[in-house]
């Protein structure tokens, strides 16, 4: 992306976060990456008009495109994750970039890239660093963690009587896919530390990643809050996603989850826990007071059933929130402006309550994404900060220009990603008038369709397995719970 370093973009609003008001006619130059001056002339030059805002983050993703065309449709994620093994990357590359690409057309300027499902065609150390090269090629900020687990690889707790009602067939194959020797702490920080090496730098901030209490032991989680604590690095984490995981934490913690958490030093300013739908206020008021930072995936949890998660309280006892795409927008199509929509009416408050006001809830999960990636900055736009914004065409936006209205109200009442003209990371133009500048979108996804459609084959067997066991995980699941759910 061979592209000026100096610039100068003229707009007719700015928001540039935190307190401010939207200012009108303004001009802001860039040179080397940061914003050098900030100015506000009587007039800008004529044409359209544009609002420059922060742009967004999203803050917890999987680097994965799709979903659905595998027939992961309308099931919890306890039946879905399992299904989505039709979804094995083939090809690491073309999967980030896809992903990484479709956020950046919708503002995105920092990823969180939670790696749950590798493609396993090479060393992981290189499928990292394949990742990382689809986020330099788009142009994105890249926070990586590599996911691990080292329990309850089917389901939570001792998983063979419900593998012994299996045929042995379909036994076979389920162990095959799903039952792996893990690795042991030691190996899975040093592995992390081996990526780090590889890929970590200005634009990649690489995190430890414990897939969820529910999928790691007590030893496990006790290692990575050592190795968090002694190194500094961030750590990104699933939490209390589902009633059953609800149910499986009081019944294997009836002390308290995030209590104990908090005993082994995993409760710190540098961990991240996404989604938290069934936390509870105690653990809320625990989570705050730790600087913790809180994800919320709304659209996933719609799609996945998982319930509407305690986001306006867990704002207003001081704890710090982020929004992430987690690989299922509403429409999967990675539009993070929809998204923060969608949160800030969901939780925005009931009638003349209010939990924030627009620049409040924006500014907000700017600033807490930031923090979850490790971008720099919490993402105002003032002298001296990260180039990191998006233009908005605010004539699409404000289509009928009958009286002035806040551009950024008026973004959260209909804004999507087709308003965003342009996204800017480290001053750099990596999305314009809808097209991914660093790569050509639309066949990176004709391509990795074809790999899709080839590699049906290779799932066959797990396909007729999993017609006949479908029903056998969801009662398992229901029993475990032991609520109806």
């Amino acid at each position: 992306m061979d592209q000026p370093v100096e610039r100068t973009v003229e707009a007719s609003a700015l928001f540039a976060g935190g307190d401010d008001s939207v200012s009108t006619d303004v001009r802001l130059s860039i040179k080397d990456g940061l914003i050098v001056s900030i100015e506000t002339p009587t007039s800008v030059t004529g044409g359209a008009r544009r609002f420059i805002l922060p742009s967004p983050i999203n803050a917890h993703d999987h680097a994965r495109p799709t979903a659905s065309s595998f027939g992961a449709i309308g099931q919890p994620l306890e039946t879905w994750i399992l299904r989505t093994v039709l979804g094995t990357p083939p090809d690491p590359y073309l999967q980030a970039a896809v992903s990484l690409a479709r956020s950046a057309r919708s503002g995105c300027a920092a990823v969180m890239v939670h790696y749950t499902r590798p493609s396993g065609r090479k060393p992981i150390v290189d499928e990292a660093a394949e990742i990382a090269r689809a986020a330099k090629d788009v142009g994105v900020r890249l926070a990586f963690a590599l996911s691990v687990r080292d329990q309850n690889p089917l389901v939570y707790g001792d998983a063979e009587p419900l593998l012994a009602s299996l045929a042995q067939s379909d036994r076979d194959v389920l162990e095959r896919l799903f039952v792996h020797k893990p690795p042991t702490p030691r190996a899975y920080i040093g592995l992390i530390e081996e990526i780090a090496a590889r890929i970590a730098g200005p634009m990649v901030d690489v995190q430890l990643g414990p897939a969820g209490v529910q999928w790691c032991s007590l030893p496990l989680l006790e290692a990575i809050a050592a190795h968090s604590a002694s190194s500094g690095r961030r750590i990104h984490m699933h939490l209390l996603e589902t009633v059953y995981q609800r149910a499986w934490a009081d019944q294997a913690f009836p002390q308290g989850i995030v209590r104990r958490l908090d005993e082994i030093g995993l409760l710190t300013n540098r961990l991240t826990l996404a989604h938290c739908v069934h936390a509870r206020p105690d653990e809320l008021d625990l989570i705050a007071s730790r600087g913790v930072r809180i994800v919320t995936n709304a659209s996933s949890n719609l799609h996945l059933h998982s319930g509407v998660g305690p986001i306006a309280s867990a704002y207003q006892r001081g704890g710090a929130i982020a929004v992430g795409i987690d690989g299922l927008a509403l429409d999967e199509d990675d539009d993070i402006i929809r998204e923060m929509r969608l949160v800030h009416l969901m939780h925005g408050g009931t009638g003349f309550k209010r939990t924030w006001s627009s620049a409040e809830f924006y500014s907000h999960i700017i600033a807490s994404g930031r923090r979850v990636t490790g971008a720099p900055g919490a993402g105002r736009l003032e002298i001296g900060a990260a180039a990191d914004f998006i233009v908005v065409d605010l004539d699409r936006l404000d289509r009928d220009a009958i009286l002035p209205v806040d551009p950024l109200d008026l973004l959260f009442a209909r804004g999507n990603m087709s308003h965003v003209a342009e996204t800017v990371v480290a001053g750099r133009s990596i999305m314009k008038d809808g097209a991914v500048i660093g790569v050509d979108l639309p066949a990176l996804e004709a391509e990795l369709r074809q790999l899709y459609r080839a590699q049906v084959p290779r799932h066959a067997d797990f396909q007729d397995t999993w017609r006949r066991s479908e029903q056998v995980f969801g009662r398992w699941f229901q029993q475990q719970c032991g609520c109806g759910c």
